[in-house]
């Protein structure tokens, strides 16, 4: 565990630091029934990335295998205990993986116009509102000009149907993972005046929101952050 990381974490993020540390145990069990579904999507979405890509809050890694061989992907989360699994899915990843424990709303050590991706799915709808704009930031700050950035979410359905089965489960949605169908993530990334978003669409149902754009190639800003040593756990 990266204690010089854990130090400079806002109230939020060591709360749902916390969290994940108990629910990586039995994450994937618990996700296993929506895992059928995002794997059929996953592909599709990666498989435009290249270059360096940041990807955040990656959780046990079911991205991994379906990067690019191409990539050169830098993964954090902010659990030790999710990164331990993550590992293991790393190894076998066809691209080169770097794993790192650290907090996407502060990003320490990542260095500025670096990355050509940021990539991020269902981070941004466990994060509470309030918080959401520091890792938006951080997103214009590590991103090159015209680096481009996929972030998928999670939101309430108009389908009376589907509604109802999200509120069913937002009891349990939100006590194990700190999630939340009404986050306002499009919102947080329209007021940015430094990013540019493309495009919305919908990869299934009208729940699963993607928000895909780029960075304004003009934008060269800078938000300082404290320096921390970084553990590196994974390197390939």
């Amino acid at each position: 565990m990266n204690n010089g990381i854990i130090s400079t974490m806002n109230q939020e993020s060591r709360s749902l630091q916390r969290k994940y540390q108990i629910t990586a145990w039995f994450y994937d069990f618990l996700d296993y029934y929506w895992e059928r579904q995002y794997r059929l999507f996953r592909p599709k979405i990666l498989g435009v990335v290249s270059g360096n890509v940041l990807e955040a809050g990656v959780g046990t890694g079911r991205n991994f295998r379906h990067y690019p061989a191409t990539t050169n992907l830098t993964g954090i989360d902010i659990s030790s205990n999710m990164l331990r699994i993550a590992k293991k899915r790393a190894r076998k990843a066809p691209c080169e993986i770097t794993l790192i424990q650290n907090d996407s709303t502060q990003l320490i050590d990542m260095p500025p116009n670096y990355f050509d991706w940021y990539v991020s799915f269902f981070m941004f709808c466990v994060m509470p509102d309030d918080i959401q704009h520091l890792a938006v930031n951080q997103i214009v700050r590590v991103l090159k000009p015209n680096g481009r950035f996929l972030i998928l979410e999670m939101i309430y359905s108009k389908d009376e149907k589907l509604l109802r089965r999200q509120k069913r489960f937002k009891p349990f949605v939100e006590k194990v993972y700190g999630a939340r169908f009404d986050r306002q993530t499009l919102q947080r990334f329209q007021e940015n005046d430094y990013l540019q978003i493309e495009k919305t669409f919908f990869v299934k149902a009208d729940v699963y929101l993607m928000i895909e754009g780029k960075k304004n190639p003009s934008s060269f800003l800078y938000i300082k952050t404290e320096s921390h040593p970084v553990k590196v756990l994974l390197a390939k």
